[in-house]
């Protein structure tokens, strides 16, 4: 490939450092907003553990938000179509969600 080429307006470089390649596990994601931001955390709750552990947190405006979440949703169809449908248990409602409640104090305070 010709170096002296110009990138497509499309493409973007990233870097990715080491310490960021190896990732974090997570099984459970709290999602809470206001009206300029869309804050997840990311958290991992195991057995033994006393309470679930926020691993990440990601900060974004909501408009990146939702570009997040159709291109899940783009990704999801695509995993679907190959490997066959993700099994949730059971039969969700559309939008459905979990009542924080049920799984007793998460500490870290007032998230609105």
């Amino acid at each position: 490939m010709d170096n002296n080429q110009p990138k497509p307006q499309n493409q973007i470089s990233l870097e990715l450092k080491p310490e960021v390649a190896k990732g974090s596990y997570s099984n459970l994601a709290i999602i809470s907003h206001s009206r300029s931001e869309f804050i997840i955390d990311f958290a991992t709750t195991l057995p033994g553990l006393a309470k679930p552990e926020i691993g990440n947190r990601i900060i974004m405006t909501p408009e990146h938000a939702k570009r997040l979440m159709n291109a899940l949703f783009d990704n999801i169809s695509k995993y679907e179509a190959q490997f066959g449908i993700i099994d949730l248990g059971g039969k969700p409602q559309p939008g459905s969600t979990f009542n924080l409640n049920d799984f007793g104090p998460l500490g870290g305070g007032n998230k609105s």
